[in-house]
């Protein structure tokens, strides 16, 4: 291949796809032409080309070439191909920008005489926009070389750059123009300092203000819980327009539910004093922005499916067709009753997990006679979620069975043998073994193999009808088909539970759970136009593939009737809105009047709503993002928010300014900090230093370990009860808080799973306290003095939750999190969060949540267990999960030993 010509293509097989084929060739003649084949063949010219990015799909990576009428994908690429194609396609660009500069250098005396008309006056803030605007003024291809989005002062060659006019370094050097822009920043501080000081009824803190001043191409405002980011996005309209930056009709505001995009209108009205009549800047949600494009250009609103903005409508409308689905295709009834019944979590394997005790707890297992056991719809306890998954099967479908049931044994000298093996059919007399046996024969246990060769060839020696399945069949699927087969060939009767019957027997969250990850695998299918074939081939690579794929089959029939009632009633439903109203903008049929874009609670950003974005600010010039948010409150992965485009913000958006708000308004500093430290346990969310204006309150987060029958505490009763303290105990120091606006104090009581709500929607009334009870997906934004955390242990539906970690994500996500619990954690924190002076955690004694454990390594003394009445437990300092119970040795001796035995065997004599 000459170096002059480049040509790059998908590799042979690649090619075959339908999104494999493409082709660029690169020609480094005179003009430079990028010549593209993406169904069509276009000539690009170098100018035309404004951004070049790669991204992650499903199952390979993409580089997206976006041009200013036109935006081409070339997929099917590996990594290192993809990010070798954009960094070629970059150089080859610049190489041509330096030759059009090179031949006009002359003409750019005129951008160095405007440049210095803004510079020496301290005008305004400058960004490569701004200094892109004043180039914009000059006529000429060097001029346009220099203003272009991709121009890269890295590649340029050293006897050009020195070539320039001492003004355009502004442009060419970046540290010239941070130089400038900071001592702007703090001269504007000084001149805006008494406007900062009362704005939106507050004075804001010097981060505030510096993010209102800041203005680069990109801005991303890195928040924490209680920090005024609402203030700072006031304050930034605020100031922008007394600086007559921008026209009210040039800005736009994004929320991302109307209460939120309500509230923001309305303090930006009350800070500017608007008049009705007077122009405004746009303040709406993403949905209403889409309505509206679509609107304008078409002439009428978009037709919305009817259920779209019914709060609970898309639960409906999925149960709509799965229950179809179940009644039409007899593949799919038998796919859904495995997934609910067979595989409610996946089976992965124990050397994943840091310790045996965080694999024992995925399993949600009892401790029963000092071994580990897990439950089954049978209501009896088994080893494995192998042998749950038979056990289920069984239950399924009405076998007749015993589980390690005493079988006696004759043998030949007429002494009886007793087994138990693991399963036992009465109705054949037939013994079943499940053999922890890999396909090469081999076996996680030492002498294992040797073992059950011999006992099954004892079975045998004693006339036994005996059978065996193994782990090697539950890897490679074939397991309850080898179980199948056993039990017909032995004429054992079985017979299928109704659905009626297995829907009463099964915990609601479960099928709730399904729900959930279906309506998020629909979002991320249709929008990233994913086949049957991708998701059966990323189901591969899961631990437990057989799970995967049945999902992979399930979740692709539910999308297909989806899709095709919204295709048949000729509507849309919210994501495709906003994917057409992307279209519109992309293709120029809408034409953008915004300059300044603002996004609120940027962590919730979906891979949709980020392509909206950038699609409005590519299409005009020189517009600004201004985005605000807290990744540690990313909290909604499952309505299809990719927290990476907020950590990866440059990556997703370009060059930028990244800013922080560290200081809370709400969380007493013990709080803050703990809750800051517990969060940044994951290194992949960004760093922050919170400070509170309110000081420690020493001891402010309390353990309440409770016992219950059963190993199941009553959290309700415990609820009610830690109230009623509260309530008294606060009535005692009431000459401490009350003030004339402050006749109660406000309690939150928060919760997992709705399930788990004492209050039943009708909470208590107080004298001292005013009681609110909601889960904590719904407490974020919210805050009060007191909070009571319940159910804060482990288990499926616990803290953390382990259903919601499901591997099965990683079927659709094509940038899926690493980091153990991620969302768990951050969702955690939110609840943490939301109490300005004490926060109860209360806890399964015999299960404490693995969290506890943290916060007592980050608080430490200050961290308090106690009884539900307030009395003091001495916590275990070995294990810092359980605390200290007296108990009876040897000789009824006593002594003190931690409530965590066997997993903590901590003990000391009493004092």
């Amino acid at each position: 291949m000459s170096d002059r010509v480049r040509t790059y293509r998908p590799g042979f097989f690649a090619r075959f796809l339908p999104q494999g084929k493409w082709k660029m060739t690169l020609t480094a003649s005179s003009p430079a032409s990028i010549r593209l084949e993406v169904g069509d063949a276009v000539k690009l010219p170098c100018l035309d080309v404004v951004a070049i990015s790669v991204s992650k799909a499903l199952l390979w990576h993409i580089v997206e070439v976006r041009s200013r009428d036109r935006i081409d994908n070339l997929s099917c690429l590996g990594e290192g191909a993809a990010t070798r194609l954009a960094a070629d396609l970059h150089s080859f660009i610049n190489n041509h920008l330096f030759a059009l500069i090179g031949a006009d250098i002359s003409r750019l005396s005129e951008v160095d005489t405007k440049l210095r008309a803004i510079i020496e006056g301290n005008r305004q803030y400058l960004a490569q926009a701004d200094l892109g605007r004043v180039i914009a003024g000059v006529t000429s291809d060097a001029a346009a070389a220099l203003s272009h989005p991709l121009f890269d002062l890295e590649l340029m060659p050293a006897a050009l750059k020195a070539a320039l006019p001492p003004s355009v370094a502004f442009i060419t050097d970046p540290d010239v123009r941070h130089r400038y822009n900071d001592a702007f920043v703090s001269a504007e501080l000084s001149r805006y300092r008494s406007f900062f000081d009362n704005l939106d009824g507050r004075s804001l803190s010097d981060q505030q203000r510096e993010a209102c001043i800041r203005l680069e191409d990109n801005n991303l405002l890195v928040a924490s819980a209680g920090s005024g980011k609402s203030a700072t996005m006031v304050g930034k309209v605020a100031y922008v327009l007394d600086k007559q930056l921008y026209r009210p009709e040039e800005i736009l505001v994004l929320a991302f539910n109307k209460s939120a995009a309500d509230e923001l209108k309305e303090r930006i009205r009350r800070q500017l004093a608007i008049d009705p009549g007077n122009p405004e800047c746009k303040v709406t949600t993403f949905h209403a922005l889409g309505r509206g494009i679509i609107e304008e250009v078409e002439g009428r609103p978009p037709q919305l499916a009817d259920w779209v903005e019914h709060p609970a409508g898309e639960a409906k409308i999925l149960e709509r067709i799965i229950e179809e689905l179940l009644h039409s295709d007899p593949e799919f009834a038998e796919l859904w009753v495995n997934l609910l019944v067979l595989h409610p979590k996946a089976d992965i394997p124990a050397q994943v997990f840091g310790s045996k005790e965080d694999y024992e707890r995925y399993l949600s297992v009892r401790r029963r006679s000092g071994s580990a056991t897990i439950g089954t719809m049978a209501g009896i306890y088994v080893k494995s979620l192998q042998e749950q998954t038979i056990t289920n099967w069984l239950w399924l479908h009405s076998v007749e069975f015993d589980y390690e049931h005493q079988i006696p044994i004759e043998e030949k000298n007429g002494h009886i043998r007793y087994v138990h093996p693991d399963f036992y059919y009465p109705a054949s007399k037939t013994i079943h073994e499940h053999l922890a046996i890999n396909a090469d024969g081999s076996s996680p246990f030492t002498d294992y193999v040797t073992h059950a060769e011999n006992k099954l060839a004892a079975y045998r020696k004693a006339g036994m009808d005996v059978f065996q399945t193994t782990s090697a069949q539950a890897n490679n699927g074939t397991l309850i088909a080898e179980l199948e087969a056993e039990l017909a060939k032995r004429r054992i009767p079985f017979e299928r539970k109704s659905y009626t019957a297995i829907v009463k027997a099964l915990e609601p969250v479960v099928i709730k759970h399904y729900h959930k990850l279906i309506a998020v695998c629909i979002k991320h299918i249709r929008a990233s136009h994913l086949t049957l074939d991708m998701l059966l081939e990323r189901a591969k690579s899961l631990h437990d593939r057989t799970r995967a794929r049945e999902f992979a089959q399930v979740v692709w029939k539910i999308t297909e009737i989806y899709s095709r009632n919204l295709e048949e009633s000729n509507r849309i439903d919210f994501d495709s809105m906003i994917a057409n109203a992307t279209q519109l903008v992309e293709t120029g049929r809408y034409e953008s009047p915004y300059s300044l874009i603002l996004v609120d609670e940027f962590q919730d950003i979906s891979e949709p709503r980020a392509k909206l974005i950038k699609a409005l600010k590519y299409q005009k010039p020189f517009t600004k993002i201004f985005a605000v948010g807290d990744d540690w409150q990313s909290i909604y992965r499952f309505t299809g928010s990719d927290i990476t485009i907020f950590t990866q913000f440059q990556a997703n958006f370009g060059a930028n300014w990244q800013g922080r708000l560290e200081q809370t308004y709400r969380c007493n500093q013990l709080i803050a900090e703990t809750a800051a430290s517990f969060v940044q346990r994951n290194s992949a969310q960004l760093r922050k230093s919170v400070r509170s204006t309110r000081p420690a309150i020493p001891r402010s987060i309390r353990v309440i370990p409770i016992d219950g029958e059963g190993g199941r505490p009553d959290f309700g009763k415990a609820c009610h009860q830690l109230l009623k303290r509260l309530d008294s105990f606060l009535g005692g120091i009431s000459g401490q808080w009350r003030r004339d606006e402050r006749k109660k104090l406000k309690a939150m009581v928060l919760w997992r799973y709705n399930q788990l709500d004492p209050f039943r929607g009708a909470p208590p009334k107080f004298e001292h306290i005013e009681v609110s009870g909601l889960s904590f997906h719904r407490a974020k934004g919210l805050e009060a003095d007191y909070t009571i955390l319940l159910d804060v242990s482990e288990g499926d539906y616990g803290v953390p939750s382990r259903i919601e970690d499901d591997e099965l994500l990683n079927l659709v996500m094509p940038r899926p999190e690493t980091f153990e619990f991620a969302e768990e954690r951050r969702l955690f924190y939110v609840a943490l969060t939301r109490a300005s002076r004490g926060v109860f955690l209360v806890t399964n004694s015999r299960e404490p949540s693995r969290y506890i454990r943290e916060l007592s390594e980050i608080a430490g003394e200050n961290l308090r267990f106690e009884t539900i009445d307030g009395d003091t437990l001495h916590q275990c300092p070995a294990c810092r999960l359980g605390h200290l119970v007296e108990r009876k040795g040897r000789n009824n001796s006593r002594f003190l030993g931690c409530n965590q035995y066997p997993y903590c065997d901590h003990t000391r004599l009493p004092a």
